[in-house]
């Protein structure tokens, strides 16, 4: 079962599947973005706590981004940033990566799958903003 919690800012993400939690917060990086050259660089930070009473490995992920032109892309492979965590319950595991957009706004969504007592389960990343702001 996954529970989708409303953050305190409208472009962050928060959601609980079987006693994981995953957290993301997004941002804007216009230093690193044009308008003009229709290039928008957005940041993102992923939390994941294992609230769970089991040991959990990260396995893969899964990413859907979709532009303001409707334009989606899927994303998947193992890992995140190259690692494949292990997190002993009340354990946490924080990550930065970066998505480059074309238009000034999207969407990211997605899962990661786990493995847990040798059983994989995907753990929900609810759908994020991503939103070029001055």
């Amino acid at each position: 079962m996954t529970t989708i919690t409303p953050r305190s800012t409208k472009h962050e993400s928060q959601a609980v599947t079987d006693g994981v939690r995953v957290t993301v917060r997004p941002e804007f990086m216009a230093a690193q973005s044009s308008a003009r050259d229709k290039r928008f660089l957005f940041s993102y930070t992923v939390r994941i706590h294992n609230e769970g009473t089991a040991l959990i490995r990260l396995f893969a992920r899964h990413w859907r981004i979709v532009d303001a032109d409707g334009e989606e892309r899927i994303i998947e492979g193992p890992g995140v940033v190259g690692q494949h965590p292990e997190l002993a319950p009340s354990d946490s595991f924080e990550y930065s990566s970066f998505c480059p957009m074309l238009t000034s706004w999207g969407t990211m969504e997605g899962h990661f799958t786990f493995e847990r007592d040798g059983a994989k389960f995907d753990a929900t990343v609810a759908r994020f903003y991503l939103v070029a702001e001055a």
